[in-house]
C-alpha cells in the first residue's frame, strides 16, 4: 500500500560515524575537508559545488551500473556489504524451518537461483492471467481492483492505509490516482522529441514483455495498452497539485461513494480489498475519481483484460525468468535512466531481501554496525537543531507572535527517532529456496494484511517507515516525527574525529532539512499533533507564500540541461528543507560556539567548512537520461542545484567566501530567500 505524506531525503545522502567518545579524545581533530577534491581554480561565488567537488566530478567515472553516482550511492553499497555478509551467514547455516534465518537465506537463495527461474519461465503468472480472462462483466473488473491492490498489481484506482489527517488518532483508508506504467503522466502528453522516443520505445517494450509472459498479439496488446494508459494519464492530477494535501483531503462515507462514481461498483471493490466494513474513505484525487468512472465504462473488457495482463506481467519481471528480468531492466534502466549494465545478480537480491524481510536483517545489522555511542551523539545533535530552530522563529521579522507561538509549540513536540525501531517487526509468511515469485507474492499478501489490521486500532508510534539499513531519512507530518535510519549514521557524513563545522554542514543539514519538512508547504499546514489545522494567521499566510513564491521562481529558472529547467513548484517543499537546514545548521554551529571563534583549519574557517561540509554531503554525478527522469518524477532538485542554488540565498556564504556582485551566484540581498 502506497505512502504518500512521508518527506524523504533524497537518496543521495551520507551518513554518520559511530566512533568512540573516547577514540574522538585520542585522536587530533581533522578539519573534514576533503582537499583532494576540491577545484580551486573555480571561484566559489561562480559555481560552488565545483569549488567543492569539482576534481572528483572531473576524475570519477559514473559506473556503467549506475544511473548517477555519489557520496550516497557509495555509502549504500557498503552498507548492501554489510548485509550481504549477514544474508550470507543465514545462507550457509542449517536452521530450522520457520526460522528468521532459515527464510532470509532461502529467500536470498531464491533469488540468486536462476536455473529454477529460468526454468519455471513465465509460468508463475498463469494463475494470474487465468484470473483476469474470468472477467466477465464490470462487477467482475471491480473485484479484480480490489484483488489488485492486495498483490501489488497496478490498476488505475489505488488503495492505501493511513492516518486521518484531520484526525490522526484513527487509521482510515484513501485511494490514489495510479494505473500508468510510465512514470509519470507526462510522459504521455509532452509532444516534445525525447518524450515521442520514450512512448515509442515503451511500444517496443511492451510487445516483447507480452511475448516472453506468453500473451498472444504482443504489438497490438502494446497499442491497446498505450491507449488506455493515455486517457488515464490525461485526467490525472498533475504532480505539483498532488502536494496541496488541504485540497486533496476529500473524506466521504462509504454509502456516498456512489455519488462520485455511480457505474462503479465500490462494493465489490471494497468487499475484495477487505475493507467492506469501513465506514468512510478518502478519494484524494476527486476529478479523476470522476473521470475514471466514464473511463471504466466507455472501455470494453477485452481492452481492460489486455491492460491487466501488462499490469500483471509488469508488476512481477524482476522475479520471473531472466530474460523478463533483462528486458525490463532495457527499458526502465538502460533506456528511461541511461544506465549501461544491471546491477550485480548479488546486489539484486540484496535489495529484495531487505525489501521483503528488511527488519529481521536490520536487527542483525544494528549489533553489528551502529554502537550506542552512535545514537547518543545523533540524540544530542537533533536537540542542538531543533533549539536553533527555536531561536530562528523566535527572531523572525515577517511572522506574528501569533503564529510563532504555534510553530514554537509545534517544534516542541517533534518526535526524534534514530537508529532503528523500539518494536521489531515479523514476518509470518513460508518462505521456500525455490519458489521467488511464491515468495514475494505471500510477502506482498502479509504486508498489505498487516496494514489493514491497523484500522480500528490504536496508532502505532513505534512503527518506521524504513528499515535500519536503508541510507535515508524522512519526515511524517502525521506523527510530527523525524527519522534517521542507523545506515546513514555513519562515515563520511558525520565523522567524530573531525571538527564540528563540516559535521554541522552535512548531518546537521539534513536534521535540519527534515525538521524543516515540518514547515514546509505541505507540512506547514498540519500541527504539533499531527492535525491537518490552518494555524496560520491570514497575513503571515500570505507572507509565507510570498517567500515561497520566491523560491519557486529561482527554482524554474534553473536550466539542468538545455532544453530543461527545475519544476519550482514540485520542488518546493525539498528546496525548503534544504534552504532550512543549512541555515539552522550555521546558527546551530555558531551557537555551538558559545561566543567563542571557531578555530581555522586546512586555511578555513569554521563558517567556510560548514558550507564546505554541506556542499560535500551533495557530491554527485547523473547521466543526462536520469536527470530527466529525476525532474519528471522526483520532488527533490539534482544535487548541484541543493548546493547552488541553495548558499546564494545564505547571507553567511557572501561574508565567508566575499561573494561580490559581478559572481555567478550572486544575489541582491533584497532577492535572497529566507523562510524559517
Amino acid at each position: 500500500m502506497k505512502k504518500v505524506t512521508k518527506h524523504v531525503l533524497f537518496f543521495s545522502l551520507l551518513a554518520i560515524a559511530a566512533c568512540k567518545q573516547e577514540e574522538k579524545e585520542e585522536k587530533p581533530l581533522t578539519s573534514g575537508i576533503l582537499t583532494e577534491y576540491m577545484d580551486t581554480s573555480v571561484k566559489p561565488g561562480d559555481n560552488f559545488t565545483q569549488y567543492v567537488n569539482g576534481t572528483w566530478v572531473k576524475n570519477t567515472p559514473i559506473p556503467d551500473d549506475k544511473a548517477s553516482y555519489g557520496v550516497g550511492y557509495i555509502v549504500y553499497e557498503e552498507s548492501e556489504d554489510n548485509v550481504k555478509k549477514i544474508i550470507e551467514e543465514s545462507a550457509s547455516g542449517d536452521f530450522a524451518q520457520g526460522s528468521d534465518e532459515q527464510k532470509v537465506g532461502d529467500l536470498y537463495e531464491s533469488y540468486m537461483n536462476l536455473e529454477k527461474r529460468n526454468s519455471l519461465g513465465a509460468a508463475p503468472l498463469k494463475a494470474e492471467l487465468e484470473k483476469i480472462d474470468a472477467i466477465a462483466s464490470y462487477d467482475d473488473l471491480a473485484t479484480y481492483f480490489g484483488y489488485a491492490n492486495k498483490v501489488s498489481i497496478n490498476v488505475p484506482l489505488g488503495l492505501f492505509v493511513y492516518q486521518d489527517f484531520k484526525d490522526p488518532t484513527i487509521y482510515t483508508i484513501y485511494t490514489w490516482q495510479s494505473g500508468l506504467g510510465l512514470p509519470d503522466r507526462d510522459y504521455y502528453l509532452k509532444e516534445d522529441d525525447r518524450s515521442k522516443e520514450i512512448r515509442a520505445k515503451y511500444l517496443e517494450h511492451m510487445a516483447k514483455m507480452f511475448d516472453l509472459g506468453g500473451v498472444a498479439n504482443g504489438e497490438a496488446a502494446a497499442k491497446t495498452v498505450m491507449g488506455l494508459e493515455t486517457k488515464l494519464a490525461e485526467k490525472q492530477m498533475e504532480k505539483e497539485k498532488t502536494r496541496d494535501l488541504v485540497s486533496l483531503y476529500n473524506m466521504f462515507p462509504v454509502d456516498t461513494l456512489k455519488n462520485i462514481m455511480p457505474s462503479f461498483n465500490w462494493t465489490a471493490f471494497l468487499a475484495e480489498a477487505g475493507m467492506e466494513k469501513q465506514e468512510k474513505l478518502g478519494v484524494l484525487m476527486l476529478d479523476y475519481s470522476k473521470a475514471l468512472d466514464k473511463i471504466i465504462t466507455e472501455t470494453d473488457l477485452a481492452t481492460w483484460k489486455t491492460y491487466l495482463k501488462w499490469s500483471a506481467i509488469d508488476a512481477n519481471a524482476s522475479i520471473l525468468n531472466e530474460a523478463m528480468d533483462q528486458q525490463n531492466w532495457e527499458f526502465y534502466s538502460k533506456e528511461l535512466r541511461g544506465t549501461k549494465e544491471q546491477r550485480p545478480l548479488w546486489r539484486r537480491a540484496v535489495s529484495a531481501v531487505n525489501g521483503t524481510m528488511g527488519e529481521v536483517v536490520g536487527k542483525v545489522y544494528v549489533k553489528k554496525h551502529f554502537p550506542p555511542e552512535a545514537k547518543e551523539r545523533m540524540e544530542a545533535l537533533v536537540q542542538n537543531l531543533l533549539k536553533a530552530y527555536e531561536v530562528s522563529i523566535n527572531e523572525l521579522d515577517w511572522m506574528s507572535d501569533e503564529t510563532k507561538k504555534e510553530a514554537l509549540d509545534k517544534l516542541s513536540k517533534f518526535t526524534p527517532k534514530i537508529g532503528y525501531p523500539d518494536k521489531w517487526k515479523e514476518y509470518d509468511f513460508e518462505i521456500k529456496p525455490e519458489d521467488l515469485f511464491g515468495n514475494i507474492s505471500r510477502s506482498r499478501m502479509y504486508e498489505y494484511n498487516r496494514e489493514l489490521a491497523k484500522l480500528g486500532q490504536p496508532i502505532d508510534k513505534d512503527e518506521w517507515g524504513m528499515t535500519p539499513q536503508t541510507v535515508n531519512a524522512y519526515y511524517n507530518p502525521t506523527l510530527n516525527e523525524i527519522v534517521f535510519p542507523a545506515a546513514i549514521l555513519q562515515p563520511p557524513f558525520f565523522d567524530l574525529n573531525a571538527d564540528d563545522a563540516v559535521n554541522y554542514g552535512a548531518i546537521g543539514a539534513v536534521i535540519g532539512h527534515e525538521i524543516g519538512h515540518g514547515f514546509d508547504d505541505s507540512g506547514s499546514t498540519f500541527d504539533g499533533d499531527g492535525a491537518m489545522r490552518n494555524w496560520w494567521t491570514d497575513a503571515d499566510k500570505e507572507e509565507f507564500k510570498k517567500r515561497t513564491g520566491a523560491l519557486v521562481e529561482q527554482y524554474n529558472s534553473y536550466e539542468v540541461l538545455p532544453d530543461l529547467n527545475i519544476n519550482g513548484e514540485f520542488t518546493l517543499g525539498e528546496n525548503i528543507g534544504d534552504l532550512g537546514g543549512l541555515s539552522i545548521a550555521l546558527k546551530a554551529y555558531n551557537m555551538s560556539l558559545d561566543g567563542a571563534e571557531g578555530p581555522v583549519m586546512d586555511g578555513f574557517t569554521g563558517e567556510q567548512r560548514v558550507f564546505i561540509g554541506y556542499a560535500q554531503a551533495w557530491r554527485n554525478k547523473a547521466r543526462d537520461e536520469s536527470i530527466r527522469v529525476q525532474i519528471n518524477t522526483d520532488p527533490h532538485s539534482p544535487a548541484d542545484f541543493r548546493v547552488n542554488g541553495i548558499v546564494r540565498n545564505v547571507p553567511e556564504f557572501y561574508t565567508a567566501f566575499n561573494i561580490q556582485e559581478g559572481d555567478s551566484l550572486y544575489l541582491a540581498p533584497e532577492k535572497r530567500v529566507k523562510i524559517w
